[in-house]
């Protein structure tokens, strides 16, 4: 990596290198680029934003570098909120704002970002954060207006824009995107309230709810991608084993064909073998792989457009189950059938999971380990299955894993279930090795599995269906792959 940036230590530069740095270069691409794919959609989700709050300026950054250590930032990406109405994802666009300003016909929209600068600019070579020395060649006002489709202006306008008729205008901000930009919109304000920043961010959220066939379509093929991922990683299971530390290999497997064929990992891997997949949030990855224990695989790749898949498997090393192992695996799989069977359009959001852990709970008494009768486990004063799956089996997905978290209960946990909806279908057990109530041979085995669906008019689409579950046809896949 370079060392620290220039702009950080104020470096100056002599006159001979200020005049002879701009020559010599070809000339800068200014063509017009195509628009983004998902600006045939933008448009819309602006539109019913604007319907929510006719009268008031929405001001939605899309967030700036966060620092890792020292002065090395993590890589960019934008709030989901603002990549949602603009299109932009990948690591576009920092620092960035998108102002929706009212109007008597609804919104006016205008993108502020800043544009690139001409190579006789002292940002060209100075500039760590947007010179094109540092970090390529930026767009212009009108390739950036053609790719989003809106109109753009540059970022120094903001102030200004902000803090015409301030006193006059109803604020509302994203608040947890930009500390410095929410710090000025405070300020603009005076004795405003912030509770309307609050509403904002849960529309912003429940706008999310019900995808568009845009949104539908890149989740398919963020779960084709990542089927491709995990067939990678079997083929690599015997070089995980024999490296060592092969839950790390598994890891890093993935993520290399994440950032190949998308954006990035969605969130951090779970590659947990043995006994590790009995801790649900497992991401230190260090375990060795023996060949003999199962090893639960909890993935997604995110595209450049942000979307994620969230796909979990729960795979024999070996390539072949031992009897104990099918056990579980078999349990989880019947939860998992009967959850995916209950999500379905007017169902209610927690249906898939009641079903799932009836299951369970009656696989967990027929072995004699659920102390209490299946229905009293059920009861809400009972829930005594949890010992052994903690985590609820469904989550709205999107631009976030978790997505829409923050829409109002109503519509989210205690929602109902619509088309266009995306949620997951994950239910699991663990049997930790020391629990002392779960029979021996059973004991250190933990399975998820896990499906992305999509709810549909007349009842559901799997979009992760390529990778098989059936553990016969899991068996059978490993088998070609290994």
């Amino acid at each position: 990596m370079s060392e620290e940036q220039p702009s950080k230590r104020q470096h100056t530069f002599s006159d001979a290198f200020v005049e002879f740095i701009p020559t010599g270069w070809e000339d800068a691409d200014l063509s017009t680029p195509d628009p983004l794919p998902a600006s045939h959609h933008t448009a819309a989700r602006r539109e019913k934003l604007s319907a929510m709050f006719p009268e008031d300026r929405l001001v939605i950054p899309a967030g700036g570098f966060k620092v890792r250590s020292n002065d090395t930032d993590y890589r960019f990406r934008p709030h989901s909120a603002f990549a949602h109405l603009t299109g932009l994802g990948s690591d576009r666009e920092p620092d960035a704002v998108l102002v929706l300003e009212p109007t008597d016909k609804g919104h006016d929209t205008t993108l502020y970002f800043k544009p690139r600068a001409p190579r006789t600019d002292r940002e060209f070579y100075a500039d760590s954060r947007y010179g094109e020395m540092w970090v390529g060649q930026r767009e212009t006002l009108e390739q950036m207006g053609a790719m989003t489709q809106m109109s753009v202006a540059h970022i120094d306008e903001l102030d200004d824009a902000l803090s015409k008729n301030a006193s006059a205008t109803t604020f509302r901000v994203l608040r947890d995107a930009d500390a410095a930009l929410t710090a000025r919109v405070d300020e603009l304000r005076g004795e405003q309230t912030t509770e309307a920043d609050a509403e904002l961010a849960t529309a912003l959220s429940e706008l999310r709810l019900v995808k568009d066939d845009f949104e539908a379509e890149e989740l398919r093929e963020a779960c084709r991608r990542t089927a491709e991922a995990f067939e990678a990683v079997v083929e690599n299971l015997p070089e995980a084993v024999r490296r060592g530390r092969g839950e790390r290999w598994v890891e890093g497997i993935f993520g290399l064909h994440a950032r190949h064929a998308g954006n990035a990992v969605g969130y951090d891997t779970i590659a947990a073998a043995g006994d590790h997949a009995c801790t649900l949030h497992w991401i230190r990855n260090d375990g060795d792989l023996t060949g003999d224990e199962l090893i639960l695989i909890d993935a997604g790749i995110e595209l450049d457009s942000l979307y994620t898949a969230d796909i979990t498997r729960t795979l024999p090393v070996s390539g072949e189950f031992t009897a104990e192992q099918r056990q579980v695996y078999e349990l989880v799989l019947a939860a998992q059938q009967a959850g995916i069977e209950a999500a379905k359009p007017g169902a209610h959001f927690l249906d898939p999971h009641r079903a799932a852990i009836r299951v369970i709970c009656e696989g967990l008494a027929l072995w004699g380990i659920l102390p209490v009768s299946v229905e009293e486990a059920l009861s809400e004063e009972g829930g005594q299955w949890r010992r052994w799956m903690v985590h609820g089996t469904s989550h709205h997905l999107g631009l976030d894993v978790h997505d829409c978290a923050r829409a109002r209960r109503e519509y989210h946990r205690d929602g109902t279930l619509e088309p266009g909806m995306v949620i997951t279908v994950e239910p699991g057990v663990y049997f930790k090795q020391n629990d002392l109530l779960v029979p021996e041979p059973l004991r250190g085995i933990g399975v998820r599995i896990e499906d992305d669906i999509l709810i549909t008019a007349d009842g559901n689409e799997n979009l992760s269906a390529m990778l098989p579950r059936d553990p016969d046809e899991v068996e059978a896949w490993m088998a070609k792959l290994l």
